[in-house]
């Protein structure tokens, strides 16, 4: 009787698992059709350039397509390290890393604003008892910053494209 049920629970969750096969994301990086023809990057040179490295994968160019829009993008970004505890003694034992970024993206032909997103988060981390992890942690709290304001800019962009 036991191998029945388990037969039959088994079959079933092998229908609902085959049934979930044509799911699609709706906001798709496939149907954001830009192409960056050219950017500018102010402020923090290196935390623009993280930023713009991810668009740039996500806009490759397309030869096969012609309905591709070019674009135009300005990333102006800066982080900031505030320390926010200390001991009785003065010592730091934590760091509040915030990341202010303010991302334009312009038709490049007409040159109308497509978005202009700005944005702000931070996140804390603790001080490490060596100071090599404690750079290490703060260059992983930076990469999770960024890829947030990534995946936040990425909705933006699709809402913006389907206006």
């Amino acid at each position: 009787m036991k191998k029945i049920t388990y037969l039959a629970i088994s079959f079933i969750m092998l229908i609902y698992i085959n049934a979930c096969t044509g799911y699609k994301p709706i906001f798709s990086s496939a149907n954001l059709q830009l192409e960056i023809v050219d950017y500018e990057i102010k402020g923090d040179k290196k935390l623009g350039n993280k930023i713009y490295s991810q668009l740039h994968k996500l806009f490759k160019p397309n030869k096969n397509n012609s309905g591709v829009k070019t674009v135009y993008i300005t990333v102006v970004a800066s982080e900031d390290k505030n320390p926010t505890v200390k001991n009785s003694a003065g010592k730091i034992l934590e760091y509040k890393i915030i990341i202010k970024t303010n991302i334009i993206i312009k038709d490049f032909v007409t040159n109308d604003n497509i978005l202009n997103y700005n944005t702000s988060y931070s996140s804390s981390y603790k001080v490490q008892d060596q100071f090599i992890e404690t750079k290490k942690l703060e260059s992983k709290t930076t990469k999770n910053l960024v890829d947030k304001i990534y995946q936040d800019l990425l909705i933006k962009i699709s809402e913006a494209m389907l206006m």
